[in-house]
C-alpha cells in the first residue's frame, strides 16, 4: 500500500499514477511493496526531522526512513517540496522531473542502494535516471 501525506499546500499529484509507477519500480528490482508511505513537507518541517532524528542541522531535499525487510519493502519518505523547487532552479530541470528523481531516490534507497561513496553515488544516479524513465511508459 503507498500512502500519501501532505503538510504543506503541494497536492498535486495523481495518486493513481504515482502509485503504478512506484509499484513498477520496486517491481523491476524483484521486490514486493508494503507499506510505503509519502510525506511531502516544507524546508522546516524535514529540518526539525533531520534534527530531532539524525542530529542533522542541515536542509536536505528527503528523508527516508527504512522498514524493509528482506524483500518486502516498507518505509516513510520524507521529500520538502520546497527543497525539490530550489534543486530543479539550481540543476536547471523541470520540477516534475525533480520531484520523480527524488521520490525514487527513496525508494531506491529502500531496495538497498547506497550514495555515500562516489562509485555508489553513480550507480544510483544511473537507477534514478532509469526510473525516471519509466514514469513515462504506460502502466
Amino acid at each position: 500500500m503507498i500512502n500519501y501525506h501532505f503538510e504543506s499546500d503541494f497536492n498535486t499529484i495523481n495518486k493513481d499514477k504515482y502509485s503504478n509507477w512506484i509499484r513498477s519500480i520496486i517491481q523491476s528490482e524483484s521486490f514486493n511493496l508494503g507499506t510505503l508511505d509519502y510525506i511531502f513537507c516544507d524546508d522546516a518541517y524535514l529540518l526539525n526531522i533531520n534534527k530531532e532524528y539524525l542530529n542533522h542541522d542541515t536542509y536536505t531535499d528527503i528523508i527516508t526512513f527504512d522498514y524493509t525487510v528482506g524483500k518486502v519493502v516498507a518505509g516513510d519518505i520524507f521529500i520538502s517540496i520546497e527543497r525539490v523547487i530550489y534543486n530543479a532552479n539550481k540543476f536547471n530541470v523541470d520540477f516534475v522531473n525533480e520531484l520523480h528523481r527524488v521520490m525514487s531516490h527513496g525508494v531506491l534507497h529502500l531496495m538497498g542502494y547506497k550514495d555515500k561513496t562516489e562509485e555508489d553515488s553513480l550507480v544510483m544516479r544511473q537507477k534514478e535516471e532509469e526510473k525516471i524513465n519509466m514514469f513515462h511508459v504506460e502502466q
